[in-house]
């Protein structure tokens, strides 16, 4: 795929994308889980983290910002400033994790290889507008590139996870999870075949994956998996749930996953899911998923804090879903 046709692809994202920006309706009841409007406004947020403070902290794309997001109140406020913004409607400031007290911001899609003038990879945050990058993933990329196809050499980074005093880092356009220091070494722990890793969790020595599967994203290809470094296998933990963006531990030792939604079969690649198809799930021991609550509105990145659920919207709002492990629960999708 060319660079016009790949610009053509993420300008219809971003479009269908703000077609679905309508208020989507508070789901509350007496009993079990209830979804509200926490904050709105942010610009191209896709990847969030909590912070060591207890605050949401979340990257904005379109505008080289992180923000940090009281998880109370929704109150909003900028954090840093001054990451490379995005060159199309994608990528930019993509993901944030912290290690001890220091924040690192993944920065992807702003390379040569799309036009720009940036390093594609880990940045540290060194002042609120000051930071220095510690490892540059796309000339690794480069140098490295993946068994399977792809079209832009730099690759598409879509999370981190920090892992053993570093990071770990998905890539879901070369299909696979690097190993990144923090004196900027990169290296491959795992490759896939063409099964789009999104989302990553990682407890001790083990490595928790979401998978997006490839187009058109059927939900039989929905799947969480974990692995460790030295593991010779991927192990299927559940599947059956579309288009899933990230995987994350929530309150008593429980794994859950966000689903994007159902996706339209026909549409381009990086083009997203029907808007309010989006859910979150839990990971049942039988390999099955179980809805926690439904009609989401393309969703992309999730948290917890205690028994209460925040999740992060393409459109720029962020959700949050409280009593995320009472009863009662929508029924298995697989």
């Amino acid at each position: 795929m060319n660079r016009k046709l790949l610009v053509t692809t993420l300008v219809l994202t971003l479009v269908s994308a703000l077609a679905g920006n309508t208020a989507l309706a508070a789901k509350n009841s007496a009993e079990g889980p209830s979804l509200t409007l926490l904050a709105a406004g942010l610009e191209g947020a896709v990847g969030s983290a909590v912070g060591p403070d207890g605050a949401l902290y979340l990257t904005e794309g379109a505008t080289g910002k992180v923000s940090r997001v009281d998880p109370q109140t929704g109150n909003i406020t900028t954090f840093a400033s001054g990451l490379p913004p995005r060159l199309i409607p994608l990528g930019g400031a993509m993901d944030i994790a912290f290690i001890d007290e220091t924040a690192y911001i993944l920065v992807t899609l702003v390379g040569a290889d799309l036009g720009g003038s940036d390093i594609v990879g880990i940045y540290r945050m060194d002042d609120s507008d000051s930071f220095t990058v510690i490892a540059d993933i796309g000339e690794f990329s480069m140098n490295n590139p993946p068994d399977t196809d792809f079209f832009v050499p730099t690759g598409l980074q879509y999370a981190m996870e920090p892992f053993r005093g570093g990071f770990l880092v998905s890539d879901g356009h070369h299909n696979r999870v690097l190993r990144v220091t923090l004196d900027g070494v990169v290296t491959e722990m795992r490759a896939f075949d063409n099964i789009v890793p999104t989302g990553l969790e990682a407890r001790g020595n083990t490595v928790y994956m979401a998978e997006a599967g490839p187009n058109p994203h059927l939900p039989q290809n929905g799947k969480v998996v974990t692995f460790s470094p030295k593991s010779l296998s991927v192990t299927e933990l559940a599947s059956g749930a579309p288009l899933l963006v990230d995987v994350e531990y929530g309150l008593g030792n429980t794994l859950y996953a966000l689903s994007q939604g159902d996706f339209e079969v026909g549409s381009p690649d990086a083009a997203p899911a029907k808007p309010y198809t989006g859910s979150l799930v839990k990971v049942n021991a039988d390999g099955t998923f179980t809805v926690i609550i439904d009609g989401l509105n393309l969703p992309t990145s999730l948290e917890f804090i205690g028994n209460t659920a925040y999740v992060v919207s393409l459109t720029g709002e962020i959700y949050k879903i409280e009593n995320v492990s009472e009863p009662p629960y929508g029924n298995s999708n697989n």
